[in-house]
């Protein structure tokens, strides 16, 4: 993809190209996407690879039928995972199976107040809205992390865990931990850049 291009317009076209039956273009939106959508999937299905892979093959059909309606309110990528997400429910009550909660990241207060400082809150709806893809953005990029890593932030700053609690739970000594969570950070503001293209000064050192 064009770097020069903002990662939004990128999307757009690559969406009308695939709505409009560009060979090249769904080619290129399936390497990019499946991939990205299986790992998505996997970390709610208790890394059920075959159940992983129907979700995400059955997302991917409805995807390329809907193509056309996607206007680029949001990222592709967001917008791909909420039919996920949708898939993924209607294929768990499909086999009578229990759907694991997912972490809400963006419910805790401290995250909450850091989102804040990502987009103030002057009234205006679009504000509002840019928090809410924020706070997206971050439950996403946790689940690119390694587990390891993704275990210890949210242990950190979303069950407000010492560090002394979180090298208790990882079985490692504190100062191990704190190498962990320094490691954690890094590879999160890394992931969080490479994925969605802005820097994550919400992230508390």
């Amino acid at each position: 993809m064009n770097s020069d291009i903002p990662q939004v317009e990128q999307d757009r076209l690559l969406a009308a190209q695939v709505a409009a039956g560009d060979q090249g273009a769904f080619d290129a939106f399936f390497k990019e996407y499946f991939p990205r959508l299986y790992r998505f999937t996997l970390t709610r299905v208790d890394n059920n690879h075959e159940l992983a892979e129907e979700i995400v093959q059955r997302t991917m059909c409805i995807v390329v039928r809907k193509m056309g309606s996607f206007r680029g309110e949001a990222l592709l990528f967001t917008w791909l995972c909420q039919i996920c997400r949708n898939e993924t429910s209607a294929v768990f009550r499909q086999h009578k199976l229990e759907l694991r909660e997912d972490v809400r990241i963006e419910d805790h207060p401290a995250v909450q107040a850091a989102l804040e400082s990502v987009a103030a809150d002057d009234g205006r709806p679009e504000s509002a809205q840019r928090r809410d893809e924020i706070a997206n953005f971050v439950r996403v990029t946790l689940e690119h992390l390694p587990a390891n890593y993704a275990s210890a932030l949210e242990m950190k700053y979303v069950q407000g865990c010492s560090v002394r609690e979180i090298a208790t739970r990882l079985g490692l000594g504190e100062k191990a931990t704190e190498s962990v969570l320094s490691r954690a950070r890094a590879a999160f503001k890394e992931r969080f850049r490479a994925i969605w293209d802005i820097e994550p000064n919400f992230l508390v050192d």
